[in-house]
């Protein structure tokens, strides 16, 4: 990463932080658990820099290394944080009640994600991000084909529980 590693990689983060906000914001409602991540992805990120591939993009490759931060900080964090999760999906309840349908509609999408795999809601994340498909591979680990038969078969199941919701 260039002869002055740590001005370049404070570089790099900032120029790709809404990476970072994406992520935290998917895997954490919690404001501190966020602080948390974020702090995590960047500490991997920097330990793990000599593991970055000039042949892609360093977005791509934050995006591989802060998914699988994320998903592992999720998974110990679940547990934990089980009721706080249910407190804040009452919260949201009680404050859209006066909401548009559209805020209803996007209320709905984030809980059905919130419900969805560590890498299914992964998935989600970069294809709503308007992701190729080949870009999604090359982040997650799979392949093209997968990626485009999971993320057919999440929208399905996305579309059922919406038709069920209303």
């Amino acid at each position: 990463m260039g002869n002055q590693p740590g001005e370049e990689f404070l570089q790099l983060i900032q120029a790709n932080r809404g990476i970072l906000y994406k992520i935290c914001n998917a895997y954490c409602k919690n404001t501190n658990d966020r602080e948390d991540l974020a702090q995590e992805i960047i500490y991997q990120l920097w330990k793990s820099g000599k593991s970055f591939d000039a042949a892609h993009t360093f977005s791509t490759w934050m995006y591989r290394v802060a998914l699988n931060v994320a998903i592992t900080f999720y998974r110990k964090q679940k547990q934990a944080h089980t009721a706080m999760v249910g407190e804040d999906l009452e919260n949201i309840e009680d404050t859209t009640a006066a909401n548009t349908e559209t805020d209803e509609k996007l209320r709905l999408l984030q809980q059905f994600l919130g419900e969805l795999k560590e890498l299914d809601r992964a998935l989600m994340l970069l294809y709503l991000e308007a992701r190729s498909y080949s870009e999604i591979a090359d982040i997650i680990g799979i392949t093209e084909t997968n990626v485009a038969t999971k993320i057919s078969r999440i929208k399905e199941q996305l579309k059922q529980k919406f038709a069920a919701s209303g």
